[in-house]
């Protein structure tokens, strides 16, 4: 399965420019995933509701089924520490592409979503992995990767399509 992430500042864009990415994905015939990293905690289950009550009373994992969607729920054992991106990737059926948002220290090929209006400084410099980056005007810092409009959905879907790569396993 080929990836591509999808990184940058908070308040850059990422997820305007995924949601983008996926209609024309889309349209294009292209069956997509997407993992999604949260730097806070998140309760996606309900106090109090059967799912909640199994992973409480100490399910390793919970499979919450209606009849339009499934959604597994794993708690890790150590909460400080994460499942591996290769490992989270490998959980998933596999498509013709998998956007990552997020994971932006993973070595895994990335464009990076970069607005000078946020006020950051791009992450390419310090980054080998990222590919290019998509933005919406010249960054103020110079840089060796092709730069795209961040608006040209059509041209940031075919980099992706170039330069999405499967992922290797994380190296011992």
């Amino acid at each position: 399965m080929n990836v591509l992430g999808i990184a940058g500042w908070s308040g850059s864009g990422k997820t305007t420019l995924i949601l983008s990415l996926l209609g024309e994905f889309r349209r294009r015939g292209l069956r997509v995933s997407t993992i999604k990293h949260a730097h806070h905690k998140v309760e996606i289950d309900t106090p109090g509701k059967d799912s909640y009550e199994h992973r409480r009373a100490g399910a390793h994992e919970v499979m919450l089924v209606t009849g339009k969607r499934f959604a597994l729920m794993h708690d890790f054992p150590d909460p400080d520490e994460e499942i591996p991106l290769h490992d989270l990737v490998a959980r998933l059926t596999p498509v013709d592409l998998l956007l990552i948002e997020g994971f932006k220290t993973y070595a895994h090929p990335k464009l990076e979503v970069h607005r000078p209006s946020v006020g950051k400084p791009l992450l390419a410099p310090q980054d080998p992995h990222i590919v290019g980056i998509a933005c919406d005007a010249p960054p103020e810092q110079s840089s060796d990767r092709p730069l795209l409009a961040l608006n040209d959905i059509s041209a940031v879907a075919d980099f992706i399509v170039a330069h999405a790569r499967p992922l290797l396993p994380p190296t011992v």
